[in-house]
């Protein structure tokens, strides 16, 4: 069953929607979606596949329009009508492809499209600021001179997010920032994300990894079928609930066993009716 929205206690609020609504043709994607993203506050947005969170990221990120709904930003109400609307307002997103050029260095993809080049190219002042980004991080990047195509899988999303991070946003939107990574690799990005709450941002991690979201998040928001389907603090809530608000289920062997346990009784022959 969804629960009501739990608001940031203590910090003040960055992002909020409320009734957010979005469709593709006879396709509804988003329906009323409510969301409250507070200063450095990280809050996961999780649900199974065709959940709404990809068109989430997409309006937030001014890829696509929001057809009904009021989006506020830091307590003003906003229209996140472009890419370049949502960067202008302080909110970068960072995409599952990371959208890196392998071919280029470390300075090239952190500068690409905004190099510093009042009469010429800068290089100085970028590969200074490119260090500086880096260290906020507390980025394990070998030189800001060496090729995107020898990094590591954390190191590319190291550097993707350090990109972000230029033009001082507010608001940190992180798409699948741990799919494909290794174990050590994925402790790394999970490091990035902390560091970037304690400098105060507001996080979005769009995950699948419910490891991941209990390490990290403070709070979860559920979607399903492009509804809200529950808003829980971490520290409050089982990976069990979360499954269960994922796929609406509310009765099934998890949760039949864990209400066993809780009783003190023993494990009981259960069957699947499904």
């Amino acid at each position: 069953m969804p629960s009501e929205p739990i608001a940031a206690a203590g910090s003040p609020q960055l992002l909020s929607l409320r009734g957010i609504n979005k469709s593709f043709g006879a396709v509804a994607a988003l329906m009323d979606i409510e969301l409250d993203v507070a200063e450095g506050e990280v809050v996961a947005v999780v649900g199974d596949n065709g959940a709404g969170k990809s068109t989430l990221v997409k309006v937030l990120s001014g890829v696509h329009s929001a057809d009904s709904g009021t989006i506020a930003f830091e307590g003003r109400e906003v229209t996140i009508s472009s890419p370049a609307a949502a960067q202008h307002l302080g909110i970068a997103t960072v995409f599952q492809d990371l959208a890196l050029c392998d071919n280029l260095t470390v300075v090239d993809n952190l500068f690409l499209g905004r190099e510093i080049s009042p009469l010429r190219l800068n290089e100085v002042d970028m590969e200074v600021r490119s260090w500086e980004l880096l260290r906020q991080l507390s980025a394990k990047i070998p030189s800001v001179r060496t090729p995107i195509a020898a990094l590591s899988g954390g190191q590319r999303q190291t550097v993707a997010i350090a990109r972000s991070l230029l033009g001082d946003p507010k608001i940190v939107i992180l798409d699948e920032p741990t799919a494909a990574l290794g174990v050590a690799q994925t402790a790394e990005v999970l490091n990035l994300v902390e560091r970037l709450r304690e400098r105060g941002h507001g996080v979005i991690m769009i995950s699948h990894n419910m490891a991941d979201v209990k390490a990290v998040a403070d709070r979860v928001v559920v979607l399903r079928l492009g509804r809200n389907n529950g808003d829980f603090r971490v520290r409050d809530v089982s990976t069990e609930d979360i499954i269960a608000a994922i796929t609406g289920a509310t009765d099934n062997v998890v949760s039949r066993r864990s209400a066993a346990r809780g009783t003190g009784q023993g494990p009981t022959q259960e069957t699947d009716a499904s």
